[in-house]
């Protein structure tokens, strides 16, 4: 995860973005739960700083992940793309929101890496931010990642 972006975008709560079809409130506030409950688990010796990612699929199944930092700090796993693996390994077809929680107080969202893992999958994402300090804040993976690759860029 990456500090709020700098790309000018202003996060307001929902930030205009519109809820997912078939999602309510209810259902992002237990997401939100679901990644604030699995960063306890993340592993992070080195920079201290716990993220928990929820992922929810058309089905209405969870899939979470937390990160794991390595010593050799390239070999890092961040939050969302240890979401999105599980999601992958449970047979997710189709995602429809993702939450994220993380420890500090500054508002983080998803680095560019995992923006692009994300969009592989999900250019429609809707994704909720929190972190210990500040409220939660709604975000488009496609205005985060404007012009994501997609395997039609490869053709």
């Amino acid at each position: 995860m990456t500090p709020q972006d700098s790309s000018g975008s202003v996060a307001q709560p929902h930030g205009g973005v519109a809820l997912p079809v078939g999602v309510d409130e209810a259902q992002l506030a237990e997401l939100a739960a679901h990644a604030a409950a699995v960063a306890d688990r993340a592993h992070s010796p080195y920079s201290g700083v716990r993220v928990g990612a929820a992922l929810l699929d058309s089905e209405g199944e969870v899939h979470v992940g937390c990160n794991v930092e390595n010593a050799s700090y390239g070999a890092t796993i961040c939050a969302e793309r240890a979401a999105l693996v599980a999601a992958v390994a449970a047979g997710a077809k189709r995602l429809v929101a993702l939450s994220l929680w993380a420890s500090p107080k500054a508002r983080l969202l998803p680095c560019g890496v995992c923006r692009q893992c994300l969009f592989e999958f999900a250019p429609e994402l809707v994704i909720d931010v929190t972190s210990s300090g500040t409220d939660r804040a709604r975000y488009s993976l496609a205005g985060l990642l404007p012009g994501g690759v997609t395997g039609d860029d490869l053709v």
